[in-house]
């Protein structure tokens, strides 16, 4: 593909087009800034139905909230790249340089990177197929859907978290069953689960496939190294966030050395000046309604820093 040069030179690059980047364009946008959102594809939540827990977009299908935030930045003024960030460097004289996957080569004064996560899953057969449908990670997301319902938690990668799933399920359902699959569960975590209501199964999980059919919908199997069988409505796991974070890294941000992920102070800002980074591949917990709002500050941040520089150059700081 061959190299084609943007001519403009952005305020604002936003790189990730869902609730952290959308909500962060239409800020910039708002305040009259240059904008342009990088989108590479969906947004992480895109195989859910619906998306919960933000005020009156509660049930919204998730490619509807996209669809609206686009309409919204782009009725703004700023401008929409349907590709995605493969290369990003500073250049001489201070700015970002970003080589996206259409192969414009495009530069801006400020960036903001809001790419997301993939979730990855335990290696279970079965299991991704299910993924979004009775296959789930977020008990505050999915929860309340499958209140009263038969629920397993299958333990993963993420030990601790894990765990916490399995006791936070016990709220919506007295019917919980926790697979550890193969992780060591503590004397003390075990006694406290069970004194809970939630049912222990130890062994490997070596299989999930349909069940039959019940009046809530298809049942679920999840088979066990042993030979037993747990069927059950809803399954919960917790999946190994991996962030998008190669622009990030590329750009030269500190990492926070206990998560490992991208380090942002509590207004988005990474340690390189003009770098800002929101929603998940900041924050692998991120809600949308957290990641919008993560977007928000970020963008609000972005403008007195975009602002400050144009009145040094203007030489308003001067005595």
């Amino acid at each position: 593909m061959s190299e084609v040069v943007d001519t403009t030179t952005w305020d604002a690059l936003v790189i990730g087009g869902g609730a952290a980047g959308l909500t962060a364009g239409i800020v910039l946008a708002r305040a009259r800034f240059a904008t342009m959102i990088v989108d590479g594809g969906p947004p992480r939540n895109a195989p859910a139905e619906a998306m919960h827990g933000f005020p009156t977009r509660d049930g919204m299908p998730p490619e509807e909230f996209v669809a609206t935030g686009k309409a919204e930045f782009t009725g703004y003024g700023g401008i929409l790249a349907r590709a995605s960030a493969v290369d990003a460097r500073r250049t001489p004289e201070g700015e970002f340089e970003i080589r996206l996957s259409d192969g414009r080569l495009t530069r801006a004064r400020s960036v903001l990177v809001a790419t997301g996560i993939t979730d990855e899953l335990p290696d279970i057969p079965g299991l991704a197929q299910g993924w979004a449908t009775v296959v789930h990670h977020c008990p505050h997301c999915h929860g309340y859907e499958v209140r009263g319902t038969n629920v397993a938690v299958i333990g993963g990668a993420m030990a601790a978290v894990s765990i916490h799933l399995a006791a936070l399920m016990r709220r919506h359902t007295k019917s919980v069953t926790f697979c550890a699959n193969g992780f060591e569960v503590s004397d003390a975590d075990r006694q406290r689960l069970t004194a809970y209501g939630v049912r222990l199964v130890d062994g490997l999980v070596r299989a999930v496939a349909p069940e039959g059919d019940c009046a809530r919908g298809e049942l679920t199997a999840i088979r066990l190294e042993g030979g037993e069988t747990v069927i059950c409505d809803a399954i919960f796991v917790a999946p190994r966030p991996i962030p998008h974070d190669s622009i990030l890294t590329a750009l030269g941000a500190n990492a926070d050395p206990a998560s490992g992920l991208i380090a942002v102070d509590s207004q988005g800002a990474t340690s390189v000046p003009g770098l800002w980074a929101a929603g998940n591949v900041v924050n692998p917990r991120a809600q949308v309604v957290t990641a919008a709002g993560a977007g928000s500050t970020a963008a609000v941040n972005m403008t007195g820093w975009l602002l400050e520089k144009e009145m040094s150059a203007a030489g308003g700081d001067r005595p």
